[in-house]
């Protein structure tokens, strides 16, 4: 609720560096103490994760909650980084600007580009020169282990794919994902439990790197909405139940798939009367 802060911090950058300052005094708050830049870690992925949830939903209330949350998470991290003598907020906030600065030389510098394509090629031209020559020149030299392992598998192909080692058409990665299908059933089939996880690892990669080569929208994007799909389809199915006096955990498995199968006929009517 707004004005909550009772004048204790203005409402800013520095008023959140100042309030987590405090909180972290001897005589704050023992939890906020007690937190270190690796105790945060899983809460900033979490928080990064309801950001993404909140604009995929379209919930503008909650994704300005969401990125304060976030936004608190970074300036924690920050003090405690200060706290250590390693880098201050005002460190964070000068590197980032210069680096904004320097990556947009279209805009602040003499370079020029056209449209989102040259800007792009220019970025990566000024990124390349920032921090010299790597000692090792494999495309893989930067490690992508921070990433999901969605993101990941598509970072590694298409890193890949800027030095042409990728599909010509989408049939060839169609194949790909085809063939992965075949190997699994194989594996399935053999019982061999080792073999089974390296197809489905397989599959999954090929999978990802279709999403990739259709340029429409991310693996991890897609299996977003295919989760939220079926989240709102389980709660139509949900509310079916209840009408009924029923519920899910009292029905079998055929019962449930029945309710299923009914919720999605309910969505698709919707989306042909659109």
């Amino acid at each position: 609720m707004a004005g909550e802060a009772k004048g204790l911090f203005p409402y800013s950058a520095e008023g959140l560096v100042q309030l987590v300052q405090a909180l972290r005094k001897p005589d704050g708050c023992p939890w906020d103490r007690k937190q270190t830049l690796e105790s945060l870690r899983s809460s900033m992925t979490g928080e990064c994760a309801e950001v993404i949830e909140a604009v995929d939903l379209g919930d503008r209330a909650n994704l300005c909650e969401e990125l304060g949350d976030l936004l608190m998470n970074v300036v924690f991290m920050a003090v405690i980084a200060g706290e250590e003598g390693s880098f201050s907020w005002s460190d964070v906030c000068r590197e980032v600007i210069d680096k904004m600065v320097r990556r947009h030389e279209h805009v602040f510098g003499a370079a020029h580009a056209e449209n989102a394509e040259e800007v792009v090629g220019l970025w990566q031209k000024i990124k390349a020169t920032e921090k010299g020559a790597a000692a090792d020149d494999s495309i893989y030299a930067k490690k992508v282990l921070s990433l999901s392992a969605l993101d990941r598998a598509s970072e590694i192909q298409k890193r890949a794919a800027k030095v042409n080692f990728d599909w010509d058409n989408v049939d060839g990665v169609m194949a790909k994902v085809q063939e992965e299908t075949a190997e699994l059933a194989e594996a399935m089939a053999s019982g061999n439990e080792d073999d089974i996880d390296e197809e489905l690892g397989d599959l999954l990669f090929a999978a990802v790197n279709l999403a990739r080569f259709r340029r429409r929208a991310s693996a991890d994007e897609l299996l977003r909405r295919s989760c939220r799909k079926f989240v709102d389809r389980f709660q139509s199915m949900e509310k079916m139940l209840s009408s009924e006096g029923k519920k899910a955990e009292n029905c079998t498995a055929e019962e449930l798939e029945s309710y299923y199968k009914r919720a999605k006929a309910q969505e698709n009517a919707k989306k042909n009367r659109k």
